[in-house]
């Protein structure tokens, strides 16, 4: 399976952006998927994560009440609404899509990686 992240650009603080990930050669709409961040420096950091079905969501504390992780299983999409984005958000954003349907917030669980797309937040 092929993973493609897009939407990454240049915005200033307070400004939205909206990240899509499109899943390529197999479906992945069963399988749990999530975003995680890597900014320079430092380590690969989940963000959020959402189940096979998009019932259940999960986010990182920094981010949570102002990104929303969602789904589209028929066009094989994965989303990320960036709301309120702080200068702290900026890094490169990966999708990532796990083995089973439902998954945790650790780099390992995860078996499928998209290459990244980088936000930038301005101050």
């Amino acid at each position: 399976v092929q993973l493609q992240a897009s939407g990454g650009r240049l915005v200033q603080a307070g400004g939205s952006l909206r990240l899509s990930c499109v899943a390529s050669r197999r479906t992945l709409s069963n399988n749990a998927m999530g975003w995680f961040r890597q900014a320079p420096g430092k380590e690969r950091e989940f963000v959020s994560r959402i189940s096979w079905s998009g019932g259940s969501t999960h986010y990182a504390d920094p981010v949570k009440g102002r990104f929303t992780i969602s789904r589209d299983n028929a066009k094989n999409t994965l989303y990320l609404q960036m709301n309120s984005l702080k200068p702290e958000d900026t890094a490169v954003y990966y999708c990532a899509g796990a083995r089973g349907s439902y998954s945790g917030s650790y780099v390992g669980q995860y078996d499928y990686w998209g290459q990244g797309t980088l936000v930038t937040v301005s101050s």
